[in-house]
């Protein structure tokens, strides 16, 4: 006799219980990436300084100092964009580990 035996169903629930461990924690983590890097109050304040550099740059008629601000809002953009999209992604693989959690356990029941 073996020191730990595992039926079937109990080798199911573990792998369940698993995977419910892991689809929480992706979808913690990508909501946790949503709401920290996408509000973030560095991107925020950088935007803001970025557009005063433009209506400073537009008033006194330089020209390359606009350019490169709108360059710069637009790396920003992208980053949140981004960003953004990385955390949906976490937070769909996790409610998909979720799911998988529970088709497994509907399946032993």
């Amino acid at each position: 006799m073996m020191p730990f035996e595992m039926t079937k169903n109990d080798f199911y629930f573990t792998m369940a219980g698993l995977l419910l461990l892991l689809g929480v924690v992706c979808f913690l983590m990508g909501l946790i990436t949503l709401a920290s890097r996408v509000l973030g109050s560095d991107i925020q304040r950088l935007a803001t300084q970025t557009a005063k550099m433009i209506q400073k740059g537009i008033s006194e008629e330089i020209a390359g100092l606009v350019g490169n601000a709108a360059t710069l809002i637009e790396s920003l953009n992208q980053l949140v964009h981004t960003t953004a999209g990385i955390g949906v992604f976490l937070m769909l693989v996790g409610m998909l580990l979720i799911l998988a959690s529970y088709l497994l356990v509907v399946r032993i029941v």
